[in-house]
């Protein structure tokens, strides 16, 4: 077997046809001493055949391929004429199988053609049946419809009427729900003055009820402290005179007195805030920004605010007096988060109002009596609180205070 060839032997038959025969045809074509070996075993299988087709006679019966595969083999003279007319017969047998082929399917053909215009004749006349009675359907539903349009027609009619009517009795229904609602309006304005002034009078006899038990108190407290001053600075005795008292005896010596002072001080005295600081009950009320720009104008206002209550909370804490520190809050848009110091009280002017107006007030609401001390360095602010019978006391005074603190 030639070496071209050997890896195909070991193929099953379809598979060895299907992939070597190329290769097959190919040495049987050039090798002539390979092309023998396989004719061999046909001439021993066919010896009758053979014999023909050496001495040219082949039998009419001889299958044409068989002849052909034989002839291409042996190579005899004129053998290519045996394997042409097997082709021309292989060829003459295909066109009469395909006639017949085609004669069989053009008879199929005709035969579904046949049943086919059977069958349309049938779906025909049936669509036909359908569509008479779907144009009976279709006639019934056209007069079902033309009423249902006239009964709708009439039903829209009478809720157009009825639509009409409504509004109308809505118009009227608001009209008068409109007239209570204004009558009703007028009756809470009056309702809610009513109360108000009411409120207001209430407010009016519990603030004044309550400022002039504030006032007595604080004017009580301010007496209570005063007297509990004097008989320290008097010595005088914490009880009335006894019996034993009158006895004429020696008696040991006592320590003298401590006197008032004796002297006013002026406004701009170092010790007059001091003095001031020590009376009883004493009320300081502070002008903010007059203090703050006065000692440090040069901070943003946040930070003048921070830095005089830090000091005002260390002053209250040391001298326990009432503190009050009021700011100019007429141009402020929103309120200003402090957290303000024990002791101390922060307060914003309102809107359309002064801090000297606010301080004024302040002193005003205080009782006859009370010590109150105002600092600013504002003449107009040191001569209201002389009429108050407040004592001012210059900026000066307490920044001095405070930087020593």
């Amino acid at each position: 077997m030639p070496a071209p060839l050997r890896r195909f032997a070991k193929f099953e038959p379809r598979k060895r046809a299907r992939h070597g025969g190329p290769h097959l045809a190919a040495q049987l074509e050039n090798d002539s001493a390979f092309r023998e070996r396989v004719a061999a075993p046909m001439r021993e299988t066919n010896p009758e055949l053979t014999t023909a087709l050496e001495t040219g006679t082949v039998p009419a019966a001889a299958d044409p391929v068989h002849v052909a595969a034989l002839a291409y083999l042996l190579r005899p003279p004129g053998w290519t004429a045996h394997v042409e007319a097997a082709r021309a017969e292989l060829e003459r047998s295909a066109s009469a199988a395909e006639g017949q082929a085609t004669a069989r399917e053009v008879a199929t053909l005709r035969e579904q053609l046949a049943a086919t215009r059977s069958a349309r004749t049938e779906e025909a006349d049936r669509l036909r049946g359908e569509l008479k009675e779907l144009r009976g359907e279709i006639a019934d539903l056209r007069r079902k419809l033309h009423e249902e349009r006239t009964r709708a027609k009439a039903a829209q009619e009478q809720a157009q009427a009825a639509t009409t009517t409504a509004e109308r009795e809505r118009i009227a229904s608001s009209a008068a729900g409109s007239a209570v609602e204004k009558e009703l309006r007028q009756l809470r304005g009056k309702l809610a003055e009513a109360e108000s002034a009411a409120e207001s009078a209430r407010r009016a006899t519990r603030e004044g009820r309550s400022l002039e038990d504030v006032r007595l108190r604080l004017l009580l407290d301010a007496l209570g402290d005063a007297a509990q001053g004097i008989r320290r600075e008097l010595s005088l005795p914490s009880t009335i005179g006894r019996p034993a008292d009158l006895v004429g005896a020696i008696e040991p010596d006592t320590l003298a007195h401590r006197a008032l002072p004796g002297r006013a001080l002026s406004d701009h005295d170092p010790a007059l805030l001091e003095q001031l600081l020590t009376l009883p009950q004493v009320h300081l009320i502070v002008d903010g920004y007059n203090v703050t720009k006065t000692g440090y104008g040069d901070l943003p206002l946040a930070d003048q605010r921070k830095r005089l209550l830090s000091g005002l909370g260390g002053l209250a804490a040391q001298t326990r007096a009432e503190i009050t520190c009021v700011f100019d809050g007429a141009e402020l848009d929103a309120p200003v988060a402090i957290s303000a110091p024990r002791g101390v009280r922060v307060l914003f002017s309102h809107p359309g109002q002064t801090a000297d107006e606010l301080i004024g007030q302040l002193v005003r609401a205080e009782p006859e009596g009370r010590a109150v001390v105002v600092v600013s360095s504002d003449r107009e602010v040191a001569d209201a609180a002389r009429r108050a019978d407040a004592r001012p006391a210059p900026a000066s005074l307490l920044l001095k205070r405070l930087s020593r603190s």
